[in-house]
């Protein structure tokens, strides 16, 4: 049952924020990563291991470092640590003996980092989830704020111009 309700609410989840907009920030899978991977730590310190807190937090770095760099670099990095998660929860229980996780999570977790992993890979192979999650960054980067000045100034894009049509960026931005 376990298994089910990840992948239900993983769906519910991803569904419902895709169509609120907040998967138009490419920084929103990155978090949903490095939120997934230290719940591990919250039941570490709930069960009053420091032992296992600090096994916890070695793995809670591993899976922020991939989503860091997935984040800057690209996206399927962080497919990547979202479905390497869910393998994590599989094994969890034999690598580390942290006495505050609930027996039936390693199955949840597991189930919801999967099904969020292969979520946003179906995301990033559509041409819309493309322009929504990426595009937009990108339109974003090329007219970002050069800190420290008072006014908006244009900066040049680190990887050229967006190659978006307006169609998709009117699309990616809700207009």
């Amino acid at each position: 049952m376990a298994y089910v309700i990840g992948v239900v609410l993983a769906l519910a989840v991803l569904i419902f924020t895709a169509g609120v907009g907040f998967e138009r920030d490419r920084s929103f899978y990155p978090v949903v990563l490095i939120v997934v991977a230290s719940y591990y730590d919250l039941f570490a310190v709930m069960g009053g291991s420091t032992r296992a807190l600090w096994c916890e937090l070695l793995g809670t770095a591993l899976f922020v470092s991939l989503s860091v760099i997935g984040f800057k670099r690209n996206l399927w990095l962080v497919v990547f640590g979202l479905v390497g998660h869910g393998v994590f929860d599989f094994v969890h229980g034999g690598l580390i003996d942290d006495p505050g996780v609930p027996p039936w999570w390693p199955m949840f977790c597991a189930a919801f980092d999967v099904t969020a992993g292969a979520y946003l890979a179906w995301r990033l192979r559509q041409p819309s989830g493309r322009a929504a999650i990426a595009g937009a960054a990108r339109l974003r980067r090329s007219t970002a704020i050069v800190a420290g000045e008072r006014e908006a100034t244009p900066v040049a894009p680190s990887r050229g111009p967006a190659r978006c049509s307006r169609h998709q960026v009117e699309a990616a931005l809700g207009s």
